[in-house]
């Protein structure tokens, strides 16, 4: 039993009833909460906006194509010269691109919503020792994205059909910059689906450090804060404090 705890006891038993009076502290704390909140929602938001917008683009050049073919990669399928690409392609025994990610595209929306969920609840449930682990979905999304899309092209590049009518050496669609598939040119780069996911890790990264200095180094049970907090984030650490 904490010595605030044998404080009221006394007081009861004596028959003197005190009022409660709020610490000075109060109002700063909830701001430095409401910040947190802010700041992860603002980070959840940017996740989602991703969802609708494009995640690469890819524009291949070659001498018929002077204006360029371009393809452009969002998590729920492709846009732009799609056909055209296919039947250059086939050429060279590719698959047809609508066979990529099959079940990262058909479950694309609730991995969005898990990534916002866990960051929610990883800000709202972890403790000061586990606190930092909220930014661990955060970081996961864009980085998921990127070695999926990777291993998919690797995939392709690589399991072309031998009876082609072109041959081609195996290869890998460059995801950055410039490239050559046998005589196009090719130009890779990020679009704004994947910057509002960076974007969004680093406003999660900014909650998550902000929460640890300071809300959780602040707060009255900081000494022994573990795994889960104990006022799950939102609540009044001095009402648990005289509670106890």
């Amino acid at each position: 039993m904490t010595h605030l705890a044998e404080q009221r006891e006394r007081a009861e038993a004596s028959g003197v009833h005190h009022l409660t009076v709020l610490s000075n502290d109060e109002p700063a704390r909830r701001a430095r909460r409401s910040w947190t909140l802010a700041l992860a929602t603002l980070g959840v938001l940017a996740f989602a906006l991703s969802f609708s917008q494009s995640w690469w683009k890819f524009t291949l050049y070659a001498p018929q194509y002077p204006h360029g073919l371009r393809l452009e990669i969002a998590l729920t399928g492709l846009q732009g010269d799609v056909h055209e690409i296919d039947m250059l392609n086939h050429y060279i025994g590719m698959r047809h691109l609508v066979q990529a990610a099959p079940i990262e595209r058909a479950y694309a929306s609730y991995g969005v919503a898990g990534v916002c969920f866990a960051v929610l609840v990883g800000i709202l449930l972890l403790g000061r020792r586990t606190g930092r682990l909220a930014l661990l979905p955060a970081l996961l999304f864009p980085i998921g994205f990127i070695t999926d899309s990777f291993a998919w092209l690797y995939a392709f590049g690589h399991q072309l059909d031998p009876r082609a009518p072109l041959h081609v050496p195996p290869f890998t669609p460059q995801m950055f910059g410039n490239g050559q598939i046998g005589q196009f040119m090719t130009f890779a780069e990020p679009a704004l689906g994947f910057w509002l996911s960076v974007v969004g890790v680093a406003l999660v990264a900014a909650a998550v450090e902000y929460r640890q200095r300071a809300v959780c180094a602040h707060c009255a049970h900081a000494a022994k804060c573990k795994d889960v907090c104990p006022v799950h984030f939102l609540g009044n650490p001095g009402k648990l404090e005289k509670s106890a």
